[in-house]
């Protein structure tokens, strides 16, 4: 309850056997504040008073949100007469509900526009990055194989043959790829490494190419413990165009995007996404 200082009844039973207009809220000083909140209260029939408490803790705390409101159980009056502003002087108890009510129409109208506007960039996105994605699967990687041969010294030097189509309608100048390495009886792979391929002379569309690359041997790629059965998976990672442009670079949704996105379809449905 509040820990306010209480009006006698017999006050307010005169009030009313005078014809006493309901009492307002008085914010003009502290000790006014709280003995107005409180006979504004007590004016009120018992199951109004919980509302008008409630009514009280959104005027005081406007910035709060509709989630977060302090309980007014945990409130005193000293505590809601200095929150309190302008903007409650002067109401009766029924204008301080209402008041209220339109407070929360109005932060709520707020939070749904920056959730439809926050919908609607992490759709588009996820749009992008899914065009972006689709785009790169044009170009393939048709076969890979890594293989450790002799080099001129005599000593071992890797290989990695690659046959690559380019289904984009872009000439490709360069392109960026990722190789694992695994082998059936090792959980972890034998080397997990991007490289890039500068091509001469490009690579123009439909055109299909086979390419013998021979990485740092005294890098991850040299490693001669990795043994003759290992596999190669070979995947794109990225592209450049004949001027050395990147290509399609859009990235995708990270998990707490992707979860945000999910939840804000789920709590706006039927909202169009160009809404503002």
């Amino acid at each position: 309850m509040w820990s306010l200082l209480r009006l006698p009844a017999l006050t307010l039973s005169l009030c009313v056997l005078a014809g006493c207009s309901d009492p307002k809220i008085d914010t003009s000083s502290m000790p006014a504040a709280v003995v107005s909140i409180e006979n504004v209260r007590e004016s009120l029939p018992a199951y109004k008073r919980d509302e008008f408490d409630k009514a009280l803790a959104i005027m005081a705390m406007p910035s709060f949100s509709s989630m977060a409101l302090l309980s007014p159980k945990r409130m005193n009056g000293a505590e809601i007469a200095e929150a309190a502003n302008a903007q409650m002087h002067g109401l009766t108890g029924d204008q301080i509900i209402h008041r209220a009510d339109e407070i929360l129409r109005e932060r709520r109208a707020r939070e749904r526009e920056q959730a439809v506007r926050t919908l609607t960039r992490l759709s588009e996105k996820r749009a992008q990055a899914e065009h972006d994605a689709a785009q790169l699967a044009r170009f393939r990687i048709d076969s890979a194989r890594y293989t450790m041969s002799q080099s001129p010294y005599g000593s071992p030097e890797p290989v990695i043959d690659l046959e690559v189509t380019n289904g984009t309608d872009e000439a490709i100048s360069e392109v960026r790829l990722r190789g694992v390495v695994t082998t059936d009886d090792r959980a972890t792979p034998w080397i997990n490494d991007t490289f890039y391929y500068v091509i001469s002379g490009g690579l123009e569309p439909g055109e299909t190419a086979k390419w013998s690359l021979a990485p740092n041997r005294f890098g991850v790629w040299g490693n001669t413990r990795i043994p003759q059965d290992a596999t190669l998976a070979v995947t794109l990672e990225g592209l450049k165009d004949a001027e050395g442009h990147p290509l399609w670079t859009a990235p995708a949704l990270s998990e707490s995007e992707a979860a945000k996105l999910a939840r804000l379809h789920q709590e706006y449905q039927g909202i169009a996404l160009t809404e503002e």
